[in-house]
């Protein structure tokens, strides 16, 4: 059989062979998932949790698959919190009639994403739905990670001049899923970036002690993830925007097509908010990392403890203009 049918979601003999030829043959088997939940020992009084679902379209983009996107994004939500991501459960809604080889392709690639992250994909379900239903197959993750206490981040230590770091280029996966699409007549060779960070996280979190905040700057891109900053934390940034590390042929294609790269999701980029005495080492760190040999320092901390927080950019004919959160729908079904 080549395909999902419905009697794959039935939870029969096809379940049971739909489960043991893709899921357990990647992602292994062990005492722990013999019970209906996964039974977990930490050695930590405090643990992060982050849950997420991946609808990305199309499944297949250059330089990954929905499967690289949920343990990616599942990781990178944990290791900007501080945390070591530690254990992954999966979730997959499969429409009747996916492509079984595409199927085991997903989940192969899932699996080799874990391994290189240093993650347990520890439980998982699958549920076959009618054609129509699920544009081919979503998948739900939730991750679960332990936060060494020297590690927690201090946002409550942000102060007037404090540094904002990106650690490479912005919009890459965006202009790779438009790509991808073939709807716009977009030919480019923009790879996504998506990856996971947390071991070049861990390694600043490490050797560093001003980090300040992390986030990742995903749907929404840059802006929309510093605004959140600026308004949850109460302070003002400001941007440069010839700092801003923009790939030119992503640059180009948003100048065609209308985009602004600040507005374009990452899969694999951090912002980490850091004092500005700790900015060159934190610097150094990520360009001597494969993931973040673009990094750049982008803009300053200009106030704390205001009312309303707010993003500034400074434009390259020297104006300043303040910076909203996306609004409506740019791309849809981005991860």
């Amino acid at each position: 059989m080549q395909r999902i049918s419905l009697a794959h979601g039935e939870g029969g003999e096809l379940t049971h062979k739909l489960i043991q030829d893709i899921f357990i043959r990647a992602f292994g088997h062990s005492e722990q998932t013999q019970f209906d939940s996964a039974i977990l020992t930490i050695s930590s009084q405090t643990i992060a949790v982050t849950t997420d679902s991946y609808v990305v379209k199309p499944l297949f983009f250059l330089g990954g698959n929905i499967g690289k996107l949920a343990i990616n994004g599942t990781v990178n939500d944990l290791a900007v919190s501080g945390a070591i991501p530690h254990a992954i459960t999966a979730g997959f809604m499969i429409e009747e009639g996916f492509p079984i080889k595409s199927l085991k392709e997903i989940v192969h690639t899932m699996a080799g994403e874990a391994e290189k992250a240093g993650v347990n994909i520890i439980a998982g379900d699958t549920k076959v739905v009618e054609k129509g239903s699920v544009d081919g197959l979503f998948i739900n993750t939730t991750g679960i990670g332990v936060i060494q206490k020297q590690h927690r981040l201090k946002p409550k230590m942000i102060q007037e001049g404090d540094s904002v770091i990106v650690s490479g280029t912005i919009g890459d996966h965006g202009v790779a899923i438009l790509s991808a699409r073939n709807e716009l007549g977009l030919l480019t060779d923009v790879k996504s970036d998506c990856a996971s960070l947390n071991h070049l996280i861990q390694e600043l979190l490490t050797k560093i002690n001003g980090i300040r905040i992390m986030r990742d700057p995903t749907r929404g891109g840059l802006a929309t993830t510093l605004v959140e900053l600026c308004e949850d934390f109460h302070f003002t940034v400001e941007i440069d925007e010839y700092s801003l590390p923009i790939r030119k042929d992503v640059q180009g294609a948003c100048d065609i097509l209308g985009y602004e790269p600040l507005y374009l999701a990452n899969e694999g980029k951090v912002v980490i908010i850091v004092d500005s005495n700790e900015k060159q080492k934190a610097l150094e760190i990520l360009q001597n990392h494969e993931l973040g040999k673009d990094a750049s320092e982008i803009g300053q901390i200009t106030s704390c403890h205001v009312q309303t927080g707010k993003l500034l950019l400074k434009t390259s004919v020297g104006t300043t203009r303040r910076l909203n959160r996306l609004s409506g729908q740019l791309l849809p079904r981005i991860c």
